[in-house]
């Protein structure tokens, strides 16, 4: 088990970095910032900025590597959610969706699905636009992951 909880952030397009580092500041956590090029991170001890090279899946690899039980990932790529789950960590979408153990299977089986679709050419519209309920609903499932795992080691 990691002896501290770590928060790490799928940074590219992650439109929740700011509301991840005011949480983790909360509860004094380490949040590693994964990006395949430079992004400015905000001036703390707390906050660690990886470079990673460019490459598909590159940030996803290096992310899933580094997780350890207790670990929280923050990610919309549900390939790297399970790899986090497995690894025995946690891991929340920018819109605050939690993806557990239950939801991972059904969650990779539609992304299939997706993908089987608008490989045929059909048009499928892509997500629902990010809203000001999503980051808030965010903020409740990283608040609600933190406290969780901490109770989890007392």
């Amino acid at each position: 088990m990691a002896a501290t909880m770590r928060i790490f952030i799928d940074a590219d397009a992650c439109p929740v970095k700011d509301e991840t580092y005011k949480v983790a500041a909360r509860y004094g956590l380490k949040v590693f910032v994964v990006a395949n090029s430079f992004i400015r991170v905000p001036a703390s001890p707390l906050i660690e900025l990886r470079v990673v090279d460019s490459g598909p899946d590159v940030a996803d690899d290096w992310i899933a590597g580094e997780t350890q039980p207790g670990d929280i990932a923050v990610t919309n790529d549900i390939p790297l959610a399970d790899r986090v789950l497995k690894a025995g960590g946690a891991a929340i979408a920018p819109n605050g969706r939690a993806f557990t153990q239950d939801s991972i299977g059904s969650a990779l089986a539609q992304r299939s699905i997706m993908e089987h679709i608008r490989s045929t050419g059909e048009a499928t519209g892509g997500p629902p636009p990010f809203a000001p309920a999503d980051r808030s609903r965010f903020l409740q499932a990283l608040d609600e992951t933190v406290n969780r795992i901490r109770r989890t080691r007392r």
